[in-house]
């Protein structure tokens, strides 16, 4: 990761966190192994976020004595929800939901709020972002590279080969440890994520189902009129929960016990 201290323009090194396992990881390894770095954290709030995620922000402040930048839309879900974003139907105009296809709600409540935050507060500044792609990851993470220019992005884990099980061990290790809805979730992200699978879903309702029933209530449904706005594009919450238990029986073991929603659940439920 070659940075070069002597350029004539002002710099900063942003870390956004997510609330996720892997950028609060990337904050204990560049903190380890970058000392000399002034790090700045931010972390954009969509205001949907699950409660395990703020407290997470917490203990990661704790753990690592540092300050972190929440950064937020102006406007929030509902405004958007049911003022910006219709789709018009031969029966009028019908508020619809995002989607893998139309992720409107990550571009309004965290993309466009913490470019804004760049520009409005590092005008002509040349922005090193730290991004916690992992080396055993395939998923695209550019983020902010069409602000003309300014922003470097860096991908420390990848250009140092780390892996899950590294990053698995760098949050045990610095005690930091990671967010408790990785016990029933694969992800970070807000309740209402539509990448939640449907047992994910049913883990929101067992754990928050006041989070669920409020997710329950942007869904529009209008049989005679053939409207379906759905989070999952074949049923409703509704139906999910009316097929809870065959769901759930889905994801026993042969020993009668649950499966686990991914391998980190395995080393969770030796530490926490």
């Amino acid at each position: 990761m070659a940075i070069d201290k002597n350029a004539k323009k002002k710099e900063r090194h942003i870390l956004a966190l997510s609330g996720g396992k892997d950028s609060a990881a990337l904050a204990v390894y560049m903190r380890d192994k970058h000392p000399e770095l002034d790090m700045e954290y931010v972390f954009t709030d969509s205001g949907c976020e699950l409660p395990e995620t703020y407290e997470y922000l917490d203990r990661i402040r704790a753990v690592l004595n540092i300050d972190i930048t929440v950064v937020k839309s102006e406007r929030d879900w509902d405004s958007y929800w049911s003022l910006w974003k219709t789709k018009l139907t031969q029966h009028g105009h019908y508020t619809y939901l995002p989607s893998p296809k139309q992720r409107w709600c990550t571009e309004v409540l965290k993309l466009i709020p913490y470019e804004t935050w760049l520009l409005d507060n590092y005008p002509n500044t040349i922005i090193h972002s730290y991004v916690g792609l992992r080396a055993d990851e395939k998923r695209d993470r550019s983020g902010f590279t069409a602000m003309k220019g300014n922003v470097i992005q860096h991908h420390p884990f990848v250009e140092d080969g780390l892996v899950l099980e590294d990053i698995e061990r760098l949050l045990i290790d610095s005690g930091l440890g990671f967010p408790a809805y990785y016990k029933w979730r694969t992800r970070s992200g807000c309740y209402f994520c539509f990448y939640q699978t449907k047992r994910e879903w049913l883990g929101l309702y067992e754990n928050h189902p006041d989070l669920y029933k409020k997710a329950m209530s942007y869904e529009t449904i209008i049989p005679e009129k053939g409207i379906k706005y759905t989070w999952i594009e074949d049923m409703s919450l509704k139906e999910l929960l009316a097929l809870r238990q065959s769901i759930i029986k889905e994801h026993l073991t042969g020993d009668g016990s649950e499966k686990t929603p991914n391998k980190l659940s395995t080393v969770l439920a030796d530490i926490i």
